[in-house]
């Protein structure tokens, strides 16, 4: 049997900007990757269910930057401290309320997003804009995943509103693809922009 090759895993920005790291400033990149989001999701376009937010972008750029695993780590950080009841998730909401929302099994795929945008990362194809657009746009689709059917359970076990598929996409998933594309292309642009000056700073070494 011949052996499937399998790319190995390949530094990722916040690695080759602190080769040398320790545990501790792995967990500052986490809690900074939390920040980044929480901050991102303020910017907003109301929706009378589920808002529009730069969420989604702070998501990729921070799996990117740091790998699947703080990626992640980063997200669901993120999560728990919104439950918690500070206001990071977006328009300042936040709290155990925050579960009965329509828009929450979002919230819940950005972890995975993340992990997803850091897979990318690791092989290396953030280097590269087209590449790195793929891997971004598989990464934006999968809070999709677990959204749309958190919505769907939201809106019509819980609300009552008896929607159906057509009515559950309208609310939950045809409004965010433009944007969603958007904020793909934008982070497929920024990162490998931010390796060309990594490699800038490396040679003026």
């Amino acid at each position: 049997m011949s052996a499937i090759a399998v790319p190995a895993r390949r530094p990722v920005l916040a690695d080759a900007l602190a080769p040398h790291r320790t545990r501790v400033q792995d967990a500052g990149l986490v809690l900074a990757g939390a920040g980044v989001v929480a901050l991102l999701a303020q910017l907003t376009i109301p929706l009378p269910l589920v808002p529009i937010t730069g969420q989604t972008l702070g998501v990729i750029l921070v799996g990117a930057a740091l790998g699947s695993r703080r990626g992640a780590a980063a997200l669901l950080t993120y999560l728990l401290v919104g439950l918690a009841g500070a206001p990071v998730f977006a328009e300042f909401t936040g709290g155990p309320a925050s579960v009965l929302s329509p828009s929450f099994g979002f919230l819940l795929g950005f972890v995975p997003a993340a992990f997803v945008a850091g897979w990318v990362a690791e092989r290396a194809w953030d280097r590269r804009p087209l590449l790195a657009l793929a891997g971004f746009v598989a990464a934006s689709a999968v809070p999709f995943l677990v959204g749309v059917p958190y919505l769907a359970m939201i809106l019509n076990a819980v609300m009552g509103a008896e929607l159906g598929l057509g009515g559950v996409l309208a609310a939950g998933l045809w409004p965010f693809l433009p944007g969603g594309l958007v904020k793909a292309a934008l982070a497929a642009v920024l990162v490998p922009a931010a390796w060309r000056a990594v490699r800038a700073l490396d040679e003026r070494r």
